[in-house]
């Protein structure tokens, strides 16, 4: 049976076992062998990232012609609203192409673990969370498409793919689960 690993994937940790800098690695938190990881998630992002030791799952998951949903909560500078939602759900031109979220909310205030280090908020510039659903899943998408809108991203914790999900699972935590 292939195995297939949830992990919430901390902030500033490559999505690789091994780094010939000093940068952490999913080897500092995860001793389970012979997965790897399916799809990416940038250093400076957090939350899911699924690993597996089956290709073809690998490949589902992370292969754009498989259309899987990746939902992202976004820690944006500024006050986003339904207007920014819209935008970004009818699309916004990037340096290499069209990008459309699948659905956009605003959110109150999520309750996530702290991330260290802390975000650098202006006290004169408010901020707020949106929730973000894309199908595609390019290089830094979902900041791309905050900042096609004026939001820079603050935060970005991917917290679902497809039909796997974070729920309470914690920062640098790890749990194996069935395959699909």
């Amino acid at each position: 049976m292939s195995k297939l690993i949830i992990f919430n994937k901390p902030f500033q940790v490559l999505c690789q076992f091994t780094d010939e800098g000093e940068r952490k690695t999913l080897a500092d938190y995860i001793d389970i062998r012979a997965v790897y990881p399916a799809g990416r998630l940038d250093f400076d992002s957090e939350g899911l990232l699924l690993l597996t030791d089956d290709g073809k799952l690998q490949a589902k998951i992370s292969d754009p012609k498989f259309k899987l949903t990746k939902t992202y909560w976004v820690q944006v500078e500024g006050a986003a609203t339904r207007k920014d939602c819209a935008t970004l759900i009818k699309g916004v031109h990037l340096k290499d192409g069209m990008a459309r979220a699948v659905s956009c909310k605003i959110l109150s205030e999520p309750a996530l673990w702290e991330r260290i280090p802390p975000i650098r908020v202006r006290k004169s510039i408010p901020h707020s969370w949106i929730e973000v659903i894309i199908n595609e899943g390019r290089n830094r998408q979902v900041r791309r498409m905050t900042a096609a809108v004026n939001l820079p991203t603050l935060r970005l914790v991917r917290v679902a793919v497809g039909e796997w999900s974070l729920e309470d699972l914690p920062s640098g935590a790890y749990k194996q689960v069935d395959a699909l």
